[in-house]
């Protein structure tokens, strides 16, 4: 309404639990004072590189007529915040949001490369009043807090810290996906958008649920030396694999978090637990090949012994 303001993020959660074995889950954001809920579940599309997340508004038909919803965008492509560009993009004649990132990164055996990553960002329905702009200084953020209201709309901004903010066209309903692509180029990225979002999100999930089934049904069942069914296994099984790199297969990362995200800058490196740590690397794999999975752990064998170094040591 046009005298309050909030955030999802701090609002009341309620985790939910995706058929097993699958992560994730839904998720529920209920306003502190009970005046709207949002329903949530995040899924990946099983063939592209595209984060998809099935979202419905509830509040009584009054509250909803007055609400606005907008989502917030603020990405940090390869792994960092500063030095990205955003854009607002037209694409099929719909608002896109977009952002781009460049860097010159030192290869294996010393060789220079430059790589380039792309973002996309949009819904099933429209996105109304799309922006980009620099955090904390013209950001759809700051421009709501301020009034409650998108006064701003910038189309380009570059080499920054930057958002990217649209209200969603409730118009069109109060039940629609959200689509985050990645690409190497602003067409690859668009096209995995919207080629994703092209398909009804229940045919993702459905798809995405019995390829996860069929990877962990290669797993030993030890369920019945388990107290909980099971469960913690199942999502154990589920966690280490989702973190083997997608471009390099048996590399799997250390964690995806970043817990000091909030206390380190661009500055102090990489930083984070998303890079491959052999120590780390070596656990993963072990502890799959316990489960009976042995084909990442052959994966993660063959990759440490192509990477090794002629003193024994491993690329950071």
């Amino acid at each position: 309404g046009p005298l309050s303001f909030h955030e999802v993020r701090c609002s009341l959660l309620q985790l939910g639990t995706l058929v097993s074995p699958a992560p994730g889950g839904p998720v529920t954001n209920i306003d502190p004072e009970g005046r709207d809920r949002i329903r949530k579940e995040g899924i990946t599309n099983p063939h592209q590189p595209c984060r998809l997340v099935h979202t419905r508004l509830e509040a009584n038909p009054e509250m909803l007529s007055r609400l606005k919803l907008f989502v917030l965008c603020a990405p940090h492509l390869e792994g960092r915040g500063w030095g990205n560009n955003a854009r607002v993009i037209t694409a099929d004649g719909r608002p896109t949001l977009c952002a781009d990132r460049g860097s010159n990164r030192r290869g294996e055996g010393g060789e220079g490369g430059e790589r380039h990553t792309w973002l996309a960002l949009g819904a099933s329905g429209h996105f109304l009043r799309p922006s980009v702009g620099y955090v904390g200084l013209n950001d759809g953020w700051t421009d709501l807090a301020d009034n409650y209201k998108m006064d701003w709309a910038y189309d380009c901004v570059s080499n920054g810290n930057r958002a990217l903010t649209a209200e969603i066209d409730l118009t069109r309903g109060a039940e629609f996906t959200l689509g985050l692509a990645l690409g190497t180029t602003t067409h690859n990225a668009l096209t995995t958008l919207f080629q994703s979002l092209g398909i009804p999100f229940a045919e993702h999930r459905d798809r995405f649920i019995k390829q996860w089934e069929a990877t962990c049904s290669r797993m030993l069942p030890l369920e019945k030396a388990a107290q909980d069914g099971g469960d913690l296994y199942h999502k154990s099984q589920a966690l280490l694999l989702a973190h083997e790199d997608k471009l390099y297969p048996g590399a799997s990362i250390a964690s995806l978090s970043i817990p000091w995200g909030d206390a380190k800058g661009d500055e102090d490196g990489l930083g984070g637990y998303h890079l491959v740590w052999t120590r780390d690397m070596v656990q993963t794999a072990t502890g799959l090949l316990a489960a009976g999975y042995t084909e990442t752990a052959l994966r993660a064998l063959i990759y440490l012994a192509i990477a090794q170094l002629p003193d024994g040591g491993f690329y950071q």
